[in-house]
Protein backbone atom coordinates (compact mmCIF):
# COMPACT_ATOMS: atom_id res chain seq x y z
CA UNK A 1 0.00 0.00 0.00
CA UNK A 2 1.35 3.42 -0.95
CA UNK A 3 2.22 5.45 2.15
CA UNK A 4 0.60 8.85 2.56
CA UNK A 5 3.17 11.65 2.40
CA UNK A 6 2.55 14.79 4.44
CA UNK A 7 3.30 17.90 2.42
CA UNK A 8 4.87 20.95 4.02
CA UNK A 9 7.23 23.70 2.94
CA UNK A 10 9.08 26.03 5.32
CA UNK A 11 8.02 29.67 5.17
CA UNK A 12 10.77 32.25 5.12
CA UNK A 13 9.12 34.19 7.96
CA UNK A 14 9.29 31.10 10.17
CA UNK A 15 12.95 30.60 9.24
CA UNK A 16 13.76 34.19 10.25
CA UNK A 17 11.95 33.59 13.54
CA UNK A 18 13.99 30.42 14.08
CA UNK A 19 17.17 32.43 13.53
CA UNK A 20 16.16 34.79 16.34
CA UNK A 21 15.44 31.84 18.63
CA UNK A 22 18.68 29.96 18.12
CA UNK A 23 20.80 33.11 18.33
CA UNK A 24 20.61 32.61 22.10
CA UNK A 25 22.76 29.48 21.94
CA UNK A 26 24.33 29.17 18.47
CA UNK A 27 26.87 31.61 17.11
CA UNK A 28 27.20 32.17 13.38
CA UNK A 29 29.64 29.61 11.99
CA UNK A 30 32.43 30.62 9.57
CA UNK A 31 32.20 30.41 5.78
CA UNK A 32 35.80 29.77 4.74
CA UNK A 33 37.35 29.56 1.31
CA UNK A 34 39.37 26.40 0.75
CA UNK A 35 42.40 27.47 -1.26
CA UNK A 36 43.39 23.85 -1.92
CA UNK A 37 40.01 22.67 -3.17
CA UNK A 38 39.44 25.91 -5.10
CA UNK A 39 42.68 25.31 -6.97
CA UNK A 40 41.93 21.62 -7.49
CA UNK A 41 38.49 22.23 -9.03
CA UNK A 42 39.15 25.63 -10.63
CA UNK A 43 36.22 27.03 -8.66
CA UNK A 44 35.52 29.13 -5.58
CA UNK A 45 35.02 26.37 -3.00
CA UNK A 46 33.66 27.60 0.33
CA UNK A 47 33.31 25.47 3.45
CA UNK A 48 30.44 26.24 5.83
CA UNK A 49 31.94 25.14 9.14
CA UNK A 50 28.93 23.78 11.01
CA UNK A 51 31.38 21.50 12.80
CA UNK A 52 32.44 24.52 14.89
CA UNK A 53 29.26 24.79 16.96
CA UNK A 54 29.73 24.10 20.66
CA UNK A 55 28.01 20.71 20.12
CA UNK A 56 30.15 20.29 16.95
CA UNK A 57 27.29 19.97 14.48
CA UNK A 58 24.42 21.95 12.99
CA UNK A 59 21.87 19.81 14.87
CA UNK A 60 21.73 22.29 17.75
CA UNK A 61 19.75 24.60 15.45
CA UNK A 62 16.76 22.33 14.86
CA UNK A 63 16.74 20.80 18.34
CA UNK A 64 16.77 24.13 20.15
CA UNK A 65 14.19 25.68 17.84
CA UNK A 66 11.81 22.75 18.31
CA UNK A 67 12.05 22.55 22.10
CA UNK A 68 11.84 26.33 22.44
CA UNK A 69 8.56 26.29 20.49
CA UNK A 70 6.82 23.99 23.00
CA UNK A 71 4.46 25.31 25.67
CA UNK A 72 5.00 24.82 29.39
CA UNK A 73 2.18 22.29 29.40
CA UNK A 74 3.79 20.32 26.57
CA UNK A 75 7.11 20.34 28.40
CA UNK A 76 5.62 19.23 31.70
CA UNK A 77 6.29 15.51 31.17
CA UNK A 78 9.59 16.10 29.39
CA UNK A 79 10.77 15.37 25.85
CA UNK A 80 12.13 12.32 24.08
CA UNK A 81 14.37 11.98 21.05
CA UNK A 82 16.15 9.33 19.01
CA UNK A 83 19.53 10.01 17.47
CA UNK A 84 22.73 8.48 16.14
CA UNK A 85 24.62 11.15 18.07
CA UNK A 86 24.55 14.73 16.81
CA UNK A 87 20.84 15.43 17.30
CA UNK A 88 21.18 13.83 20.73
CA UNK A 89 23.81 16.39 21.69
CA UNK A 90 21.67 19.25 20.41
CA UNK A 91 18.66 18.02 22.39
CA UNK A 92 20.80 17.42 25.49
CA UNK A 93 22.20 20.95 25.31
CA UNK A 94 18.73 22.45 24.80
CA UNK A 95 17.26 20.48 27.71
CA UNK A 96 20.04 21.62 30.02
CA UNK A 97 19.82 25.23 28.86
CA UNK A 98 16.01 25.41 29.10
CA UNK A 99 15.62 23.25 32.20
CA UNK A 100 13.61 20.52 30.47
CA UNK A 101 13.80 16.83 31.35
CA UNK A 102 14.80 14.69 28.36
CA UNK A 103 15.20 11.02 27.50
CA UNK A 104 17.51 10.27 24.58
CA UNK A 105 17.48 6.97 22.71
CA UNK A 106 20.68 6.14 20.82
CA UNK A 107 21.76 3.00 18.90
CA UNK A 108 23.91 0.65 20.97
CA UNK A 109 26.62 0.98 18.29
CA UNK A 110 26.87 4.77 18.66
CA UNK A 111 30.55 5.78 19.06
CA UNK A 112 31.38 6.24 22.74
CA UNK A 113 32.60 9.75 22.08
CA UNK A 114 29.10 10.81 21.04
CA UNK A 115 27.48 9.13 24.04
CA UNK A 116 29.93 10.81 26.41
CA UNK A 117 29.37 14.22 24.81
CA UNK A 118 25.59 13.81 25.08
CA UNK A 119 25.92 13.01 28.78
CA UNK A 120 28.17 16.02 29.30
CA UNK A 121 25.86 18.48 27.52
CA UNK A 122 22.71 17.14 29.16
CA UNK A 123 23.98 16.84 32.71
CA UNK A 124 21.28 15.92 35.22
CA UNK A 125 18.51 16.91 32.81
CA UNK A 126 19.00 13.99 30.44
CA UNK A 127 18.77 10.19 30.62
CA UNK A 128 20.36 8.12 27.84
CA UNK A 129 18.97 4.79 26.66
CA UNK A 130 21.05 2.69 24.22
CA UNK A 131 18.64 0.70 22.05
CA UNK A 132 19.07 -1.34 18.86
CA UNK A 133 21.68 -1.35 16.11
CA UNK A 134 20.41 1.53 13.95
CA UNK A 135 18.76 4.92 14.29
CA UNK A 136 15.53 3.32 13.14
CA UNK A 137 15.64 0.82 16.04
CA UNK A 138 16.13 3.65 18.51
CA UNK A 139 13.41 5.69 16.84
CA UNK A 140 10.82 2.95 17.27
CA UNK A 141 11.73 2.53 20.95
CA UNK A 142 11.55 6.30 21.52
CA UNK A 143 8.12 6.59 19.87
CA UNK A 144 6.83 3.75 22.05
CA UNK A 145 8.10 5.57 25.16
CA UNK A 146 6.41 8.80 24.06
CA UNK A 147 3.09 7.04 23.58
CA UNK A 148 3.35 5.30 26.96
CA UNK A 149 4.44 8.34 28.98
CA UNK A 150 2.65 11.08 27.00
CA UNK A 151 5.86 12.94 26.22
CA UNK A 152 6.72 15.16 23.25
CA UNK A 153 8.99 13.64 20.60
CA UNK A 154 11.72 15.92 19.25
CA UNK A 155 12.29 14.56 15.77
CA UNK A 156 15.82 14.82 14.36
CA UNK A 157 14.61 15.76 10.88
CA UNK A 158 10.90 15.26 10.12
CA UNK A 159 9.33 18.16 12.01
CA UNK A 160 8.58 21.69 10.74
CA UNK A 161 10.30 23.38 13.69
CA UNK A 162 13.38 21.17 13.32
CA UNK A 163 13.52 21.89 9.58
CA UNK A 164 13.09 25.63 10.14
CA UNK A 165 15.94 25.58 12.65
CA UNK A 166 18.25 23.81 10.19
CA UNK A 167 17.16 26.26 7.48
CA UNK A 168 18.95 29.06 9.32
CA UNK A 169 22.20 27.68 7.87
CA UNK A 170 20.96 29.04 4.55
CA UNK A 171 20.28 32.50 5.97
CA UNK A 172 23.85 32.67 7.24
CA UNK A 173 25.25 31.52 3.91
CA UNK A 174 23.44 34.24 1.99
CA UNK A 175 24.51 36.85 4.53
CA UNK A 176 28.15 35.73 4.51
CA UNK A 177 28.72 35.13 0.81
CA UNK A 178 29.98 38.13 -1.12
CA UNK A 179 28.85 36.66 -4.45
CA UNK A 180 25.91 34.70 -5.86
CA UNK A 181 26.08 31.07 -4.67
CA UNK A 182 25.79 28.70 -7.61
CA UNK A 183 25.85 25.35 -5.80
CA UNK A 184 25.30 24.14 -2.25
CA UNK A 185 26.28 20.56 -1.42
CA UNK A 186 24.52 19.17 1.65
CA UNK A 187 24.67 15.76 3.32
CA UNK A 188 21.35 13.92 3.49
CA UNK A 189 20.51 11.52 6.29
CA UNK A 190 16.87 12.05 7.16
CA UNK A 191 16.80 15.19 5.02
CA UNK A 192 16.14 17.93 7.62
CA UNK A 193 19.03 20.22 6.68
CA UNK A 194 18.51 19.70 2.94
CA UNK A 195 14.80 20.51 3.31
CA UNK A 196 15.56 23.63 5.31
CA UNK A 197 18.04 24.85 2.72
CA UNK A 198 15.46 24.28 -0.02
CA UNK A 199 13.09 26.55 1.90
CA UNK A 200 15.62 29.33 2.37
CA UNK A 201 17.03 29.30 -1.14
CA UNK A 202 13.69 28.99 -2.91
CA UNK A 203 12.67 32.21 -1.19
CA UNK A 204 15.90 34.17 -1.40
CA UNK A 205 18.13 32.64 -4.11
CA UNK A 206 16.05 30.31 -6.31
CA UNK A 207 18.76 29.90 -8.96
CA UNK A 208 21.15 28.24 -6.49
CA UNK A 209 21.34 24.49 -7.09
CA UNK A 210 21.01 22.39 -3.92
CA UNK A 211 22.77 19.01 -4.31
CA UNK A 212 22.02 16.33 -1.72
CA UNK A 213 24.68 13.73 -0.91
CA UNK A 214 24.00 10.33 0.69
CA UNK A 215 26.23 7.38 1.62
CA UNK A 216 26.28 4.70 -1.06
CA UNK A 217 25.34 2.14 1.58
CA UNK A 218 22.29 4.07 2.81
CA UNK A 219 20.59 5.75 -0.18
CA UNK A 220 17.15 6.11 1.41
CA UNK A 221 16.31 9.54 -0.06
CA UNK A 222 17.71 8.76 -3.51
CA UNK A 223 15.79 5.48 -3.67
CA UNK A 224 12.56 7.16 -2.54
CA UNK A 225 12.92 9.97 -5.08
CA UNK A 226 13.68 7.55 -7.92
CA UNK A 227 10.66 5.38 -7.06
CA UNK A 228 8.38 8.32 -6.35
CA UNK A 229 7.30 6.90 -2.99
CA UNK A 230 8.67 6.87 0.54
CA UNK A 231 10.83 3.75 0.79
CA UNK A 232 12.25 1.97 3.82
CA UNK A 233 15.49 0.18 3.01
CA UNK A 234 15.84 -3.38 4.31
CA UNK A 235 19.55 -3.05 5.05
CA UNK A 236 22.02 -0.18 5.27
CA UNK A 237 25.74 0.28 5.84
CA UNK A 238 25.85 1.99 9.26
CA UNK A 239 29.43 3.28 8.94
CA UNK A 240 28.43 6.87 8.16
CA UNK A 241 26.28 6.92 11.26
CA UNK A 242 25.29 10.58 11.00
CA UNK A 243 23.66 10.02 7.60
CA UNK A 244 22.62 6.36 7.63
CA UNK A 245 18.86 5.97 7.99
CA UNK A 246 16.62 3.30 6.54
CA UNK A 247 13.76 5.71 5.92
CA UNK A 248 13.71 9.47 5.46
CA UNK A 249 10.91 11.68 6.72
CA UNK A 250 7.53 12.33 5.15
CA UNK A 251 7.96 16.10 5.28
CA UNK A 252 11.56 15.93 4.08
CA UNK A 253 10.76 13.56 1.23
CA UNK A 254 7.99 15.82 -0.06
CA UNK A 255 10.38 18.79 -0.05
CA UNK A 256 13.51 17.12 -1.40
CA UNK A 257 11.80 15.33 -4.28
CA UNK A 258 10.51 18.67 -5.55
CA UNK A 259 13.31 21.10 -4.76
CA UNK A 260 16.65 19.30 -4.67
CA UNK A 261 18.44 19.87 -7.95
CA UNK A 262 19.96 16.40 -7.71
CA UNK A 263 20.91 13.77 -5.17
CA UNK A 264 24.17 11.82 -5.31
CA UNK A 265 25.65 8.86 -3.45
CA UNK A 266 29.28 8.52 -2.42
CA UNK A 267 31.18 5.34 -1.62
CA UNK A 268 32.07 5.05 2.07
CA UNK A 269 35.70 4.43 1.09
CA UNK A 270 35.81 7.72 -0.81
CA UNK A 271 34.44 9.46 2.27
CA UNK A 272 37.22 7.90 4.35
CA UNK A 273 39.82 9.19 1.90
CA UNK A 274 38.35 12.67 2.31
CA UNK A 275 38.39 12.47 6.12
CA UNK A 276 42.10 11.61 6.11
CA UNK A 277 42.86 14.26 3.49
CA UNK A 278 41.08 16.98 5.46
CA UNK A 279 42.94 16.01 8.62
CA UNK A 280 46.40 15.60 7.08
CA UNK A 281 46.34 18.59 4.72
CA UNK A 282 43.90 21.07 6.24
CA UNK A 283 43.95 20.18 9.96
CA UNK A 284 40.16 19.85 9.86
CA UNK A 285 38.61 17.02 11.87
CA UNK A 286 35.30 15.79 10.47
CA UNK A 287 33.04 12.85 11.11
CA UNK A 288 32.09 10.62 8.15
CA UNK A 289 28.81 12.47 7.49
CA UNK A 290 30.71 15.76 7.61
CA UNK A 291 32.95 14.71 4.71
CA UNK A 292 30.17 13.63 2.31
CA UNK A 293 29.83 16.98 0.57
CA UNK A 294 33.52 17.32 -0.28
CA UNK A 295 33.78 13.67 -1.28
CA UNK A 296 31.27 14.18 -4.09
CA UNK A 297 33.04 17.13 -5.73
CA UNK A 298 34.96 14.87 -8.13
CA UNK A 299 31.63 13.93 -9.71
CA UNK A 300 30.95 17.60 -10.43
CA UNK A 301 34.46 18.73 -11.35
CA UNK A 302 33.48 19.82 -14.88
CA UNK A 303 30.13 21.33 -13.93
CA UNK A 304 31.43 23.53 -11.09
CA UNK A 305 34.40 25.09 -12.91
CA UNK A 306 34.35 28.85 -12.39
CA UNK A 307 31.38 28.61 -10.02
CA UNK A 308 30.81 29.64 -6.42
CA UNK A 309 30.32 26.42 -4.49
CA UNK A 310 29.46 25.86 -0.83
CA UNK A 311 30.13 22.52 0.89
CA UNK A 312 28.48 22.24 4.27
CA UNK A 313 30.72 20.53 6.82
CA UNK A 314 27.97 19.21 9.04
CA UNK A 315 29.82 17.83 12.04
CA UNK A 316 33.10 16.83 13.67
CA UNK A 317 31.98 14.28 16.26
CA UNK A 318 34.47 11.62 15.25
CA UNK A 319 35.77 8.95 17.59
CA UNK A 320 39.56 8.49 17.41
CA UNK A 321 39.10 4.74 17.92
CA UNK A 322 37.57 4.63 14.42
CA UNK A 323 40.78 5.87 12.77
CA UNK A 324 42.07 2.39 11.92
CA UNK A 325 38.80 1.47 10.21
CA UNK A 326 38.71 4.79 8.35
CA UNK A 327 42.25 4.21 7.04
CA UNK A 328 41.42 0.62 6.09
CA UNK A 329 38.32 1.63 4.12
CA UNK A 330 40.25 4.41 2.39
CA UNK A 331 43.03 2.03 1.33
CA UNK A 332 40.57 -0.57 0.08
CA UNK A 333 38.69 2.04 -1.93
CA UNK A 334 41.89 3.39 -3.48
CA UNK A 335 42.92 -0.19 -4.39
CA UNK A 336 46.07 0.00 -2.28
CA UNK A 337 45.07 -2.65 0.28
CA UNK A 338 44.47 -6.23 -0.84
CA UNK A 339 43.71 -9.46 0.96
CA UNK A 340 44.58 -12.93 -0.27
CA UNK A 341 44.48 -16.53 0.77
CA UNK A 342 48.09 -17.59 0.24
CA UNK A 343 49.09 -21.27 -0.05
CA UNK A 344 52.42 -21.61 1.70
CA UNK A 345 54.43 -24.81 1.09
CA UNK A 346 54.96 -26.53 4.45
CA UNK A 347 58.72 -26.43 4.37
CA UNK A 348 61.39 -24.23 5.96
CA UNK A 349 62.01 -20.96 4.15
CA UNK A 350 58.62 -20.69 2.42
CA UNK A 351 57.72 -17.39 4.06
CA UNK A 352 61.20 -15.99 3.39
CA UNK A 353 60.83 -16.97 -0.27
CA UNK A 354 57.44 -15.22 -0.42
CA UNK A 355 58.86 -11.99 1.01
CA UNK A 356 62.02 -12.04 -1.10
CA UNK A 357 60.68 -13.25 -4.45
CA UNK A 358 56.94 -12.62 -4.56
CA UNK A 359 56.44 -9.24 -2.90
CA UNK A 360 57.44 -6.17 -4.83
CA UNK A 361 60.09 -3.79 -3.45
CA UNK A 362 57.42 -1.37 -2.14
CA UNK A 363 54.83 -3.92 -0.95
CA UNK A 364 54.13 -4.30 2.77
CA UNK A 365 52.45 -7.13 4.65
CA UNK A 366 49.94 -5.53 7.02
CA UNK A 367 47.94 -8.58 8.04
CA UNK A 368 49.00 -12.19 8.46
CA UNK A 369 46.91 -15.01 9.91
CA UNK A 370 48.32 -18.52 9.49
CA UNK A 371 46.12 -21.59 9.75
CA UNK A 372 47.12 -24.41 12.06
CA UNK A 373 49.37 -27.17 10.74
CA UNK A 374 47.73 -29.73 8.51
CA UNK A 375 48.75 -32.75 6.50
CA UNK A 376 48.12 -30.90 3.27
CA UNK A 377 51.05 -29.99 1.03
CA UNK A 378 50.19 -26.29 1.13
CA UNK A 379 48.85 -24.60 4.29
CA UNK A 380 46.70 -21.46 3.77
CA UNK A 381 47.18 -18.07 5.38
CA UNK A 382 45.11 -14.90 5.10
CA UNK A 383 47.52 -12.14 4.10
CA UNK A 384 46.86 -8.41 3.75
CA UNK A 385 49.24 -6.49 1.50
CA UNK A 386 49.48 -2.72 1.10
CA UNK A 387 50.77 -1.45 -2.25
CA UNK A 388 52.24 1.88 -3.27
CA UNK A 389 50.26 1.95 -6.51
CA UNK A 390 47.14 0.15 -7.80
CA UNK A 391 49.15 -0.88 -10.87
CA UNK A 392 51.31 -3.11 -8.65
CA UNK A 393 48.43 -5.57 -8.10
CA UNK A 394 48.45 -7.44 -11.41
CA UNK A 395 52.22 -8.19 -11.34
CA UNK A 396 51.91 -9.33 -7.71
CA UNK A 397 49.14 -11.80 -8.53
CA UNK A 398 51.12 -13.02 -11.54
CA UNK A 399 54.15 -13.77 -9.37
CA UNK A 400 51.96 -15.57 -6.82
CA UNK A 401 50.41 -17.79 -9.47
CA UNK A 402 53.68 -18.49 -11.26
CA UNK A 403 55.28 -19.66 -8.02
CA UNK A 404 52.18 -21.59 -6.80
CA UNK A 405 51.47 -19.34 -3.80
CA UNK A 406 48.10 -17.97 -4.97
CA UNK A 407 45.02 -19.34 -3.25
CA UNK A 408 42.29 -16.72 -3.67
CA UNK A 409 41.71 -12.97 -3.90
CA UNK A 410 39.35 -11.74 -1.19
CA UNK A 411 38.61 -8.08 -1.97
CA UNK A 412 35.96 -8.94 -4.55
CA UNK A 413 34.32 -11.60 -2.35
CA UNK A 414 32.51 -9.50 0.29
CA UNK A 415 30.88 -12.39 2.15
CA UNK A 416 34.15 -14.31 2.48
CA UNK A 417 36.07 -11.10 3.19
CA UNK A 418 33.84 -10.13 6.13
CA UNK A 419 34.09 -13.65 7.54
CA UNK A 420 37.88 -13.90 7.38
CA UNK A 421 39.06 -10.33 8.03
Amino acid sequence: MKETVTTYFPKIADIYQAAKTIRKVANQTPLQQSIRYSKKYDANILLKREDLHRVRSYKIRGAFNKISSLSKQELKNGVVCASAGNHAQGVAFACNHLGVKGTIYMPAVTPKQKVDQTEMFGGDWVDIVLEGDTFDDSYKAAIAACDADKKIFVHPFDDPKTIEGQATVGLELLEQSETQIDYVFVAVGGGGLASGLCGTFQALSPNTKIIGVEPLGAPSMKTSIEKGILVELDEIDKFIDGAAVQKVGSYTFSICKEYLHKIETVDEGKVCQTILELYNRDAIVVEPAGALTIATLDTYKEEIKGKNVVCIIGGSNNDITRTAEIKERALLYSKLKHYFIIRFPQRPGALKEFVADILGPNDDITHFEYSKKSSRENAPAVVGIELKSPEDLAPLIHRMKTNSFFGDYLNDKPDLFQYLI
